[in-house]
């Protein structure tokens, strides 16, 4: 697994236990919330990948390319 995914997958897990911990949510639910926020995290890279190409003027085309390469995902 990619390096940034993995760390990603663990923020995911410390971020749902720690509501777990709190009793912001039950612990039943600490699966379902580890995902959402895991999928989240995904996003939310994606997303700056994208607003750095644009800022810097890249061509659409390499949006695809560049989060691929971020997260060591091969065509």
């Amino acid at each position: 697994m990619n390096q940034r995914i993995q760390e990603l997958a663990i923020k995911a897990y410390k971020d749902a236990a720690i509501l777990a911990s709190q009793g912001v949510i039950p612990m039943s639910l600490v699966r379902e919330v580890q995902l959402e926020k895991f999928a989240e995290l995904i996003v939310r890279e994606c997303a700056g990948i994208v607003a750095d190409a644009v800022d810097h003027r890249e061509p659409a085309s390499t949006y695809v390319d560049k989060i691929k390469q971020h997260f060591g995902v091969e065509s």
